[in-house]
C-alpha cells in the first residue's frame, strides 16, 4: 500500500522510541515480560496479591468451568460488580458502565463531553495518553506543574489563571502519576465549586487512590459535574485483566452508552474476578497499602544517602514516585537502561512528560520488599556509575 493512502491523524500519537537492541517497543516488553528474573518497577502494577488471591482466582476458574464464557455479559456490566464498585466508593447514587480499564474510560468521558472549540486543562507531567485522547478533540493546555511553589500538582489557583469561557474539563489525576501528589478535602471541594460556578467537568481519574494514606472524591461536593474514572489494575492488582468503570450522572452515562464501541460487553471471566475481588477487600486491603507505603520508606531512606538526587514527593498517595536525577547530571533513559541490564525494570521521566521528562526516572514499589532492597542497592551502584556532577 502506497504511504499517501494513509493520512497521519492530527492527533496520533508520537512513535515509541525503541529500545537498544530491539526492534520493537512490543519486543521490548515482551523481553521484561517473559524474564522472569525481572523485577517490575517500571508499570505501576501491583504484585502483593501474590499468594494471597483465592477468591479471585476461584471465581474465574469457575466461570470458566461453567462455560458460561460461550454467552456474551450484559453490555454494561453485572448489576452485582455495578452495586459494588459504588458501594466501594460510597458514590451509590450515580450511575456507572463497566469498561475494559479506566484507560478505555477516559477516552470515552473525553469523547461525549468535548467539541473543537472546547478546552481541557491538565497536568504536566501526568498520564501523557490522557493529553492524547482529550486532543482529538478539543485543545490541551498542560500547565506546568512540577515545581515546589505548587507542590507539585495542578491547584485551583493554576486551574483559574489558565481557564476561560471555553473551558470544558478540568483533568484531576489523583493520585497523580508519576509524582504520587494528591489533594485535601479543602482543595477538592475548591475544583469542584469552579466546576459548579462554571458548568464545567472534573474528571477525576481515582487510578491509585486505595494506595493514598487520605483520598477525597470530587463526586461528593459536584455529583452532576464530575466524571469520575475506576480502576481495578492497581490496587486490585489486575492489570492484565483490564476492567474499568466510568462513574457520573445519568445524563453522563446516557451519553457515553451512545459513543461505546464494545457494545457486547467486557470479558465475564474478569467481572466474576473483579466481583470477588471487590468482597474480598477487607481481606487484603490493609496489608497492600501498609507493605506499599514500608517500601516508598526503604527508596526513601536509599535516595537521602545520595547527593544530588531527591524525591520531589514525599510520602507518596501512590504506588510510585520520582525520583529527579537533575542534581547528579544523569539522563533517566540512562538510568533506566543501566537497571534494565541489572533485572530492574523502571520507566525514564518522559513517559509522563515531554517538559520535565528529563529530570525524573519514575518507579513503583507495590512489590516484594525484598525486590524494593535490590532496588535501593542497585539504584546507588547506577547513580555512581552514571553521574556526571
Amino acid at each position: 500500500m502506497c504511504d499517501s493512502m494513509i493520512q497521519k491523524k492530527k492527533y496520533a500519537k508520537a512513535s515509541k522510541i525503541v529500545p537498544e537492541g530491539y526492534e520493537s517497543p512490543n519486543d521490548f516488553f515482551e523481553a521484561v515480560f517473559e524474564d522472569k528474573e525481572m523485577i517490575w518497577m517500571g508499570q505501576n502494577t501491583n504484585e502483593l496479591h501474590f499468594g494471597h488471591n483465592e477468591d479471585v482466582h476461584q471465581a474465574m476458574i469457575d466461570c470458566i468451568e461453567s462455560d458460561e464464557y460461550c454467552k456474551y455479559p450484559p453490555p454494561e456490566g453485572f448489576s452485582k460488580l455495578h452495586s459494588l464498585i459504588l458501594k466501594d466508593l460510597d458514590l451509590e447514587d450515580l450511575s456507572i458502565y463497566v469498561t475494559a480499564g479506566a484507560t478505555e474510560s477516559l477516552y470515552l468521558a473525553m469523547n461525549c463531553i468535548l467539541s473543537p472549540e472546547d478546552n481541557v486543562i491538565t497536568p504536566d507531567p501526568g498520564y501523557l495518553i490522557i493529553d492524547n485522547f482529550a486532543s482529538r478533540f478539543a485543545e490541551v493546555r498542560d500547565i506546568p506543574i512540577y515545581n515546589e511553589e505548587c507542590n507539585y500538582k495542578l491547584t485551583p489557583e493554576l486551574v483559574k489563571a489558565n481557564m476561560d469561557e471555553n473551558t470544558k474539563i478540568i483533568l484531576l489525576i489523583d493520585p497523580l502519576n508519576p509524582l504520587g501528589s494528591s489533594y485535601t478535602e479543602e482543595e477538592i471541594k475548591e475544583f469542584a465549586k469552579i466546576a459548579i460556578d462554571n458548568d464545567l467537568f472534573l474528571i477525576h481519574d481515582i487510578t491509585y487512590r486505595d494506595f493514598a494514606q487520605e483520598h477525597f472524591l470530587a463526586a461528593k461536593y459536584a455529583p452532576e459535574n464530575t466524571v469520575t474514572t475506576f480502576s481495578l489494575s492497581k490496587s486490585f492488582g489486575m492489570a492484565g485483566l483490564r476492567l474499568g468503570a466510568i462513574i457520573s450522572s445519568q445524563e453522563v452515562i446516557d451519553a457515553v452508552k451512545t459513543i461505546i464501541i464494545n457494545d457486547v460487553g467486557t470479558n465475564m471471566i474478569v467481572q466474576a474476578g473483579a466481583i470477588a475481588a471487590l468482597e474480598s477487600k477487607p481481606k487484603w486491603i490493609d496489608y497492600v497499602k501498609n507493605t506499599t507505603f514500608e517500601n516508598q520508606k526503604i527508596i526513601k531512606d536509599c535516595v537521602d544517602e545520595i547527593e544530588g538526587v531527591f524525591l520531589p514527593v514525599y510520602p507518596s498517595s501512590a504506588n510510585m514516585m520520582a525520583i529527579d536525577l537533575s542534581g547528579a547530571g544523569i539522563n533517566p533513559e540512562d538510568m533506566s537502561s543501566y537497571l534494565i541490564d541489572r533485572k530492574v525494570f523502571t520507566r525514564q521521566g518522559s513517559y509522563t512528560s515531554t517538559r520535565f521528562g528529563d529530570n525524573y526516572l519514575r518507579v513503583s514499589y507495590s512489590i516484594d520488599p525484598e525486590k524494593v532492597k535490590v532496588f535501593a542497592r542497585e539504584f546507588k551502584l547506577a547513580v555512581e556509575a552514571l553521574r556526571t556532577k
